[in-house]
């Protein structure tokens, strides 16, 4: 059941979609890119709340912390460049594809405790951010336009890698 809903959610961050209106790559704005890299962020960030109510494990709520403190951070400052460059992120099929499918996750994860949970957030963190690595590096960042606004996400994608690595640890740790 748990690994059902990580597929669906990699399906849809992979812009395979999970509806059959689903935007493809080709159609989309900067404005509707920008929306797509805020909500993956937005996403690790409700991930990060929900690990820090459930676990008592010191090295999760390290990870999650470091994960909540850096990407409010970087979505605060992705919001104030928009601002100053008059763009406002546009809200789209894909976006709201994959904050469903994160809703889904997010379920799945509260039904679990303990090392279950640990366990399961953290290799849910480590998909998560290969899914996202892999859509900025091969579609989103070559789509985007605008300098400025390439620049923001070449800046979310190093911080995505570096919580990568720090996932990979933590599901080290957990075994």
């Amino acid at each position: 059941m748990f690994r059902l809903g990580i597929s669906h959610f990699i399906a849809a961050l992979c812009f395979a979609g999970t509806s059959a209106t689903a935007q493809t790559t080709a159609n989309l704005t900067d404005p509707q890119i920008a929306h797509i890299a805020y909500t993956a962020g937005k996403i690790d960030i409700a991930a990060a709340d929900l690990a820090l109510k459930k676990t008592s494990n010191n090295a999760v709520k390290a990870f999650a912390n470091e994960t909540l403190r850096d990407h409010t951070a970087v979505n605060q400052k992705a919001l104030a460049s928009l601002d100053k460059l008059k763009v406002k992120p546009e809200d789209n099929d894909l976006s709201e594809s994959l904050a469903g499918a994160a809703a889904e996750q997010w379920k799945e994860l509260s039904k679990l405790s303990g090392a279950a949970f640990d366990k399961a957030y953290a290799e849910n963190e480590v998909a998560y951010y290969l899914t996202v690595i892999g859509a900025l590096e091969t579609t989103l960042i070559p789509s985007m336009k605008n300098g400025e606004l390439k620049s923001l996400l070449e800046t979310r994608l190093a911080l995505f890698k570096d919580h990568h690595k720090r996932a990979e640890r933590l599901v080290s740790q957990l075994k």
